[in-house]
């Protein structure tokens, strides 16, 4: 029996909390299950050295884990004196995934960053990161046009993502941290409204998976996209 007595297609709990930091641009506070993201968007004239004078924008995230996010204290990257490697490859998951649906040139000479702080993880942190990061990107870009700092929007599609597994032959959606600690199959799916698929990352842990396998996640995570793109639109236009 799955937690809150989930069926295995089932997403967890969703709700976003928009403008949740009044200090940024555009922000949410994205809840999915017992996995909370703080998702920050700042519109910033400080690009990439190597975009100086280039006929395009950029869009780059970061991303942490706070101490208490965790049920033993998790160490702060910094007084590490850097991040580590699951850290580099999440945040770039994100921008990575984010600069799909963005037409880089109509935010020429600007970046957006967009910040994502997990202050309590129970699997499924880049995906929320993923879902809340669009969501303080698109209500940033609403508030930039609305006092004229941009003319036009430059999204051109919706963005979600879910995370999907196999456990004792079963397909699971959404796993929470137990099952996905516990997954023989581990996936993370970056899915547009229109477009189709931005990004696909599946792992084997334990044992390969078939061709079938793949097929049912890809279409569990399609069928939940359609629920979590309601939830993103109705929070962006509350914004």
């Amino acid at each position: 029996m799955r937690k809150f007595n989930r069926k295995n297609h089932e997403l967890r709990k969703v709700s976003i909390e928009q403008n949740f930091n009044v200090n940024a641009h555009g922000s949410c506070l994205i809840s999915m299950g017992n996995t909370k993201v703080i998702c920050t968007a700042t519109f910033d004239e400080d690009l990439p050295p190597w975009l100086k004078n280039k006929e395009s924008g950029w869009v780059t995230a970061e991303y942490g884990m706070l101490p208490g996010s965790t049920s033993s204290r998790n160490k702060r990257e910094s007084k590490q004196g850097k991040q580590n490697g699951r850290t580099v490859e999440i945040q770039r998951l994100i921008g990575r995934s984010l600069r799909t649906i963005v037409d880089l040139k109509k935010i020429k000479g600007y970046q957006f960053i967009i910040d994502c702080d997990v202050i309590q993880a129970d699997g499924g942190t880049r995906t929320a990161s993923i879902n809340g990061g669009f969501v303080a990107m698109a209500c940033a870009i609403k508030k930039l046009m609305k006092i004229g700092k941009l003319k036009e929007d430059p999204i051109k599609d919706f963005l979600s993502a879910v995370s999907c597994g196999i456990i004792n032959n079963e397909t699971l959606l959404d796993l929470d941290y137990h099952e996905d600690s516990n997954a023989d199959t581990d996936a993370n799916f970056v899915l547009a409204e229109k477009k189709g698929i931005s990004e696909i990352q599946v792992s084997a842990e334990k044992n390969p998976f078939s061709l079938s396998n793949f097929n049912e996640m890809i279409e569990l995570s399609m069928a939940a996209s359609k629920e979590l793109f309601k939830i993103q639109k109705k929070a962006i236009e509350k914004s």
